[in-house]
């Protein structure tokens, strides 16, 4: 399978939610074989329809790609689909290259990194932003941590994913690191966002001119707009699940702890998030946090 630059070679997509599927759906449009796996089947069949093929298990692909692409949930999921019983490591070889997009703690990226490399398999340490749109559309940002060799082997794909490609580091972990600050930066401004917006509605205003106004003055910020809009529109079909900000900022007040220094913000929206999560907003759009908002500050409570 070649690997040279700017030439295409099968790649694998183990998790193709809304983040792996746009992916996968940007790479067939530009000519590459994606090869995709799911444990939910009908996450598939769409893409297969557009030219991917599908395998039933992580250990079905790996012999076949010369990258895999992990695009699941959690460092629990990474560590299954890699190392599990049906992981790709069984039947991956040595030279192949595994790129890590889920955001997980930086422990759980250098632990994997390890493993891969025990085996002769190369890791990119590479945790994405920017939403499925972008995803589709080659314009999300991606955050890479690995070797200048790795990344000078794989820069066609790596720059058919994104227009906005960081080099943070060579090491495995700094990738995590960098996204978890960006995520807890983003989850602050999404909180901020949806309380002074629940504010302006029970002062009266009209949502849609407040937010107008913010988007174009200094409290405005990229999360807080693309939010706020849907929640206006009482939009919240799930595009980012309140679970992944709430998993994110938890990680992120963590990952303070460990080296000692003190997120008073950043653990106020952490439990912001928790008690969305206990109010039963899991599985809608992280704009629902809105609602979480109004229920707090109502005046009989």
């Amino acid at each position: 399978m070649s690997q040279l630059q700017g030439l295409t070679y099968p790649v694998g997509i183990i998790g193709v939610g809304n983040m792996g599927a746009a992916m996968a759906a940007n790479l067939l449009a530009h000519g590459w074989p994606v090869y995709v796996c799911d444990i939910d089947a009908n996450k598939t069949q769409h893409l297969a329809q557009q030219g991917a093929v599908v395998d039933s298990y992580p250990a079905e692909m790996a012999s076949k790609v010369s990258l895999l692409i992990v695009c699941v949930v959690d460092g629990v999921q990474t560590r299954d689909v890699l190392f599990g019983k049906h992981g790709a490591v069984q039947h991956m070889k040595s030279g192949q290259a595994v790129m890590l997009c889920p955001t997980i703690s930086p422990e759980d990226v250098e632990v994997c990194a390890h493993k891969l490399a025990g085996l002769g398999i190369q890791t990119i340490d590479a945790p994405m932003s920017g939403g499925p749109a972008r995803a589709r559309n080659g314009a999300m940002s991606l955050m890479l941590a690995c070797q200048d060799v790795v990344f000078e082997q794989h820069q066609s794909l790596l720059q058919t994913l994104s227009n906005q490609v960081f080099r943070i580091s060579q090491q495995p972990g700094d990738g995590a690191r960098t996204k978890l600050v960006n995520n807890l930066l983003a989850g602050i401004n999404l909180a901020g966002a949806a309380e002074v917006m629940a504010l302006s509605e029970r002062m009266g205003l009209d949502l849609t001119t407040t937010l107008n106004v913010i988007q174009q003055s200094s409290g405005q910020s990229w999360i807080g707009n693309d939010r706020m809009r849907r929640a206006i529109a009482d939009d919240f079909e799930p595009r980012a699940h309140t679970t992944l900000l709430a998993k994110d900022t938890k990680l992120a007040v963590a990952a303070a702890q460990q080296i000692g220094f003190e997120t008073p913000l950043g653990q106020m929206t952490a439990e912001t998030f928790a008690r969305a999560l206990a109010y039963g907003l899991a599985r809608e759009d992280d704009a629902s946090l809105i609602k979480l908002i109004r229920h707090e500050t109502r005046h009989d409570n």
